[in-house]
């Protein structure tokens, strides 16, 4: 568990999107770190470990199938993932169960704008997924930052904030 000193981070930009009978969250992040080292963060197992809610079984960095364990208390569960395009440094996209995970990797004057594209059934997923990548992310940060501390994953994070963070992203998104 991360130290009792972590807070999350304030809210950063969200929208949605309708994509058919599903809907997509938008989710904007500015890391300081350049785009190469957050590809690293976003495709290498052992790095995905320390900060996502899943763990991989192989480099996401190339098309093909692959398994991402999600990681909640004693009970891991394997979905079945697909890797639809890899453009290392820019852009990682990937099935994850029935929900496609877009990452947008854009390199700016101090560092690297990820953009987050989550496609999920229903619009009432989108707040809840919204505060579980903020948190996910805010640990990713600290990792990149050279500061790790411990994945926040599953029910652990209702101790770090994520109810606040879904209603806040909740209002950001209209819902």
């Amino acid at each position: 568990m991360p130290d009792d000193a972590y807070q999350p981070s304030p809210l950063v930009p969200v929208g949605r999107e309708a994509v058919g009978d599903r809907w997509t969250l938008v989710f904007t992040r500015d890391l300081a770190h350049p785009v190469e080292k957050v590809w690293a963060a976003l495709s290498e197992p052992d790095q995905l470990a320390a900060w996502a809610p899943y763990t991989a079984d192989r480099d996401l960095s190339a098309p093909g199938e692959a398994t991402l364990t999600m990681i909640d208390g004693d009970s891991p569960e394997g979905l079945k993932a697909t890797v639809l395009r890899a453009e290392p440094p820019a852009l990682l996209e990937y099935s994850w169960g029935e929900d496609v995970l877009r990452w947008e990797l854009t390199p700016t004057a101090t560092g690297t704008r990820l953009t987050l594209r989550h496609t999920v059934a229903d619009r009432e997923g989108l707040a809840r997924a919204a505060a579980g990548w903020h948190l996910c992310l805010d640990v990713a940060e600290r990792l990149l930052d050279g500061a790790p501390i411990a994945p926040i994953r599953g029910m652990a994070a209702l101790d770090f904030g994520w109810e606040a963070l879904r209603d806040g992203y909740a209002e950001r998104l209209g819902d």
